[in-house]
């Protein structure tokens, strides 16, 4: 099994159907036996869609077949009022700013946490190494899970806990595998969770970091089946899969990320680790998040010093796995299509607001869309995504930006208040006014003169 990232150029999609459009044209540039797995658009003009598309190719080992369509759309029939619910996306190995290094978007998180009934967020935003400070009401869902919740085809229902198997690769210094393990038992006495089972992989799969075309940190997966095999075995005694496997890449990545004068370095590992976690999760339909392993002792004993406090969190441990731990411990089951009935799933009815880096389009912008989800766009002058979201098809008042996360809070606050934004700025426009003027003709049947007693 592999997992690659393709670079494709499709037309800029028009008509009403932007996502089958999309569907369509990524269809034709990819084989038979490849399956897309994550999409996004790196550049965009009135003619074309620059994009950036991970593929899984299974020809021979069928694990695949179950993988759910990323570009299946399951409209939502209204807007559940009932809750103020926030999608927050900070995608993975752009560059943002703020959420582009090791959980420094936590923060970001517990601001909007304090002011929604539930915040859906990914791991990416808050995982810091050894530090997940993930709000109460927030839900730690995987980034292809967000894509398919905002799609309408899956569902969140709220756990006390789950039954997290814990999958570790055999390192060559025997160090490293131990450590991950001992963070395991730290966290079963520490926090109580529930881990019935690690396994050791002998065999393990191959990940390297990789760059894309347009800066993104990308990479590719080998023998991905090896993973699969040990999910299918477990498969009915684990709720979700949490990993300590090693990426490759060059030796002098890890020292010259934590330079100073590295401050606009996408951080390398993120890439992958989405592409194998959005695999994953979308073949087996469970919670799933990677923690990367390191190489050698010599990149744990590197001494990088006072470090650029975003990239803290990995300077000062060895297993950037309790993160991990703590985050699937409560993540939400997931429940198959739309139910705007039930008080107890949280579907793309509940979702109230997406909040994302401006720039960033991919499946999660294009659902939003779709179902009428407000967007907030938030300034990022680091991210390597470059597209005019208002060149998009937003229905009205539907787009809002931001300069900072401090601005979008306030977007929130009026959008859950029922405050037209416009209102809460000045100038306030003048108000629209348009005179119709009808005529008989226009009429499909004219009032007939005479009274009804005439005729």
């Amino acid at each position: 099994m592999l997992v690659t990232e393709k670079e494709i150029t499709i037309a800029s999609p028009s008509g009403g159907d932007l996502i089958s459009s999309i569907e369509q044209s990524v269809a034709a540039q990819l084989a038979d036996d490849e399956i897309p797995v994550r999409f996004v658009v790196t550049d965009s003009s009135s003619d074309s869609f620059t994009c950036e598309v991970g593929v899984l190719s299974d020809p021979h080992f069928g694990f695949a077949s179950r993988t759910q369509p990323i570009f299946d759309l399951n409209r939502r029939p209204w807007d559940n009022a009932n809750e103020f619910n926030i999608a927050l996306l900070i995608p993975t190995g752009v560059g943002c700013e703020m959420g582009g290094h090791s959980g420094d978007g936590g923060a970001v998180a517990r601001l909007f946490g304090s002011i929604c009934d539930n915040l859906i967020t990914h791991p990416n935003v808050v995982n810091a190494a050894d530090v997940n400070e993930l709000p109460d009401n927030g839900l730690y869902v995987e980034g292809s899970i967000i894509t398919q919740l905002l799609m309408g085809t899956v569902g969140l229902r709220k756990v006390r806990s789950n039954r997290i198997l814990m999958i570790v690769d055999e390192h060559h210094e025997p160090i490293f595998h131990e450590m991950a393990i001992n963070s395991v038992s730290a966290a079963r006495a520490a926090m109580g969770i529930d881990c019935p089972l690690v396994v050791q992989l002998e065999k393990p799969a191959i990940l390297r970091a990789l760059s894309s075309g347009s800066g993104r940190a990308v990479g590719r997966i080998e023998c991905l089946e090896q993973i699969c095999h040990v999910i299918e075995e477990n498969l009915d005694d684990i709720d979700a899969v949490a990993l300590s496997t090693l990426i490759n890449l060059p030796g002098h990545f890890h020292a010259d990320y934590f330079k100073p004068e590295a401050e606009e370095m996408v951080n390398p590992w993120g890439g992958v680790e989405a592409m194998l976690t959005h695999a994953l999760s979308s073949i087996y339909q469970i919670p799933t998040a990677h923690a990367p392993m390191m190489n050698s002792s010599e990149v744990m004993n590197l001494d990088v010093g006072i470090v650029d406090p975003r990239k803290a969190a990995e300077a000062v441990s060895n297993t950037y796995l309790h993160c991990v731990l703590k985050g699937l411990h409560r993540a939400p089951q997931l429940v198959a299509g739309l139910h705007p009935e039930s008080q107890s799933v949280l579907d793309a009815t509940n979702i109230s607001c997406l909040v994302i880096p401006d720039g960033c389009l991919g499946l999660p912008l294009l659902a939003a869309i779709e179902q009428g989800i407000h967007v907030i766009a938030v300034r990022d002058r680091h991210c390597r995504m470059r597209n005019d979201l208002s060149a998009l098809p937003f229905s009205s008042n539907k787009l809002h930006y931001a300069e900072n996360y401090l601005e979008a809070a306030g977007l929130v606050v009026a959008l859950k208040a029922g405050v037209c934004v416009d209102a809460a700025r000045r100038p306030l426009l003048p108000t629209k006014i348009k005179h119709s003027k009808f005529q008989e003709s226009h009429l499909a049947n004219p009032v007939q003169e005479g009274s009804l007693e005439d005729r």
